[in-house]
């Protein structure tokens, strides 16, 4: 284990080459993680960043651990579901979260060597099952010895996890080099941009990170929980507004079903269980469910003004309803054609009067939605720089996807900045938007010109942890 010292000297910054080797780009979320090698236009391994549990008299734990989408998704008997990773995309357990980066890595990266084939999946079972011991990594060579390690963070990570993280990639997998990067700002570099105004979306986190020169202004960061994970609530509580009620069927309960006109109550025949899996298990699959329905339904007022206004004396409420509906279908078998309720489902990202609330779950703050967001992160800078960013608003993130997202961004920005020249820029390639903070790592990762700012063993060894905190700003 590195100690920390004190230097008034900095350290070198070219100590380290490696032209000829790979750099790694690891970039975890709360939904998934994201592994690929630099230089690559998506990531090879996408996996969830949840993991199931189950019980295991054989393990010392009491316990089985399981990665990857085909472990989770089976309903094995009690199994449950955990995230390593809070609400606000920063890492709760590490011991976990470090062996989920570790599959993400091994299970789909073939130049990465495991010396336990189970880890990677090439001993024929893939991620069928997943009970992997870790601990093998430490008997053989380790896990990332030959490549340099580039890693994302969210904006607000505090300095105690970057520290953590560099202590894992140099003392527990080996790195000869490492280096981290906001997720915002490698967005940013993904769209060809050293200045921008970072709109972020993901699973958990809404967030506004202006990034001027190619660093995050940390006084100007906004955040809020109205993001795709809300949106999910949101379906839940229309759901339940039904005449009649909803109900949420995930695919695994059911094992067979009958075509059913739309409205009417579906036909289906439903598996039981001798042990059934927990309630998180069920919620996991019924976020499934949920993500596509927004995928395919959920759609944003894109104006002119907010779906609660009206034009010309006609409420936009009444507009929608003359729209075509959009049909869904539930694994069970009912389906229904959803018209104006599909536009409300989102509408609280952007206006919180609009949005399903109840005791459990209440009205959302009008400082959460992302046109006051955007207007507070502003205020936050230096007001000769807020033009260019305006000029610059980068959308990224997964929930970005909703149709309507960026049209409504744009409108919403237009009507509270009518002089400055706004530009929303949102990649149409639904890769790049749902990996845009890997994509800008993959290119950072891969310049020649980079190779000389990597925190290399070296100076690790020589500074200790606090070397990320001087050095990657």
């Amino acid at each position: 284990m590195a100690t920390a010292q004190s230097s008034s000297i900095p350290p070198a910054t070219a100590e380290y080459g490696g032209d000829e080797i790979s750099a790694l780009v690891l970039d975890p979320g709360y939904g998934s993680v994201r592994a690929g090698f630099a230089g690559e236009d998506v990531p090879k391994s996408v996996v969830p960043s949840h993991y199931g549990v189950v019980d295991d008299a054989s393990s010392g734990s009491g316990m089985k651990l399981l990665f990857g989408d085909n472990s989770i998704h089976n309903p094995l008997p009690g199994i449950g579901i955990r995230n390593p990773m809070a609400e606000d995309s920063t890492v709760q357990d590490w011991d976990v979260a470090k062996q989920t980066w570790e599959y993400a890595i091994t299970s789909r990266l073939t130049n990465i060597k495991s010396s336990n084939p189970a880890i990677s999946g090439r001993d024929g079972s893939g991620d069928v099952d997943m009970d992997v011991d870790m601990d093998a990594l430490a008997d053989g060579e380790k896990l990332l010895e030959e490549h340099p390690l580039l890693m994302s963070e969210p904006s607000w990570n505090p300095a105690r996890a970057r520290e953590r993280s560099i202590e894992m990639a140099m003392e527990d997998w080996g790195c000869p080099a490492f280096w981290t990067a906001s997720s915002s700002v490698l967005a940013a570099f993904a769209a060809g941009k050293s200045s921008a105004l970072v709109v972020d979306i993901g699973a958990s986190v809404l967030s506004v990170t202006p990034v001027h020169d190619g660093l995050m202004l940390k006084k100007g960061i906004q955040t809020s929980n109205l993001a795709g994970n809300w949106v999910s609530q949101q379906i839940r509580m229309l759901f339940s507004a039904c005449q009649p009620p909803v109900h949420l069927t995930p695919h695994y309960l059911v094992s067979s079903k009958t075509q059913v006109d739309a409205g009417a109550p579906a036909n289906a025949t439903y598996r039981s269980f001798a042990k059934p899996p927990q309630e998180s298990f069920r919620r996991f699959e019924e976020e499934r469910v949920l993500s596509d329905f927004k995928e395919s339904v959920v759609q944003i007022w894109t104006g002119p003004g907010r779906l609660s206004g009206g034009q010309h004396g006609t409420p936009n409420e009444e507009v929608v309803k003359a729209l075509p509906g959009r049909p869904f279908e539930l694994p069970d078998g009912w389906n229904q054609v959803f018209g104006p309720e599909r536009f409300r489902v989102a509408e609280g990202i952007y206006d919180a009067k609009m949005a399903f609330y109840n005791s459990e779950h209440p009205q959302p703050p009008a400082s959460a939605t992302l046109p006051v967001m955007v207007q507070e992160s502003l205020n936050a800078v230096d007001p000769d720089i807020r033009p260019h960013l305006l000029s610059n608003v980068v959308v990224t993130g997964a929930a970005s996807l909703m149709f309507g997202f960026s049209d409504r961004l744009n409108t919403e920005l237009v009507q509270i900045y009518p002089g400055p020249r706004v530009r929303v820029s949102a990649s149409g390639v639904h890769a790049e938007r749902k990996f845009g903070s890997w994509i800008g790592g993959s290119i950072l990762g891969s310049l020649g010109t980079f190779h000389q700012m990597w925190i290399s063993r070296k100076e690790y060894e020589e500074h200790g942890t606090n070397i990320v905190e001087k050095r990657c700003k």
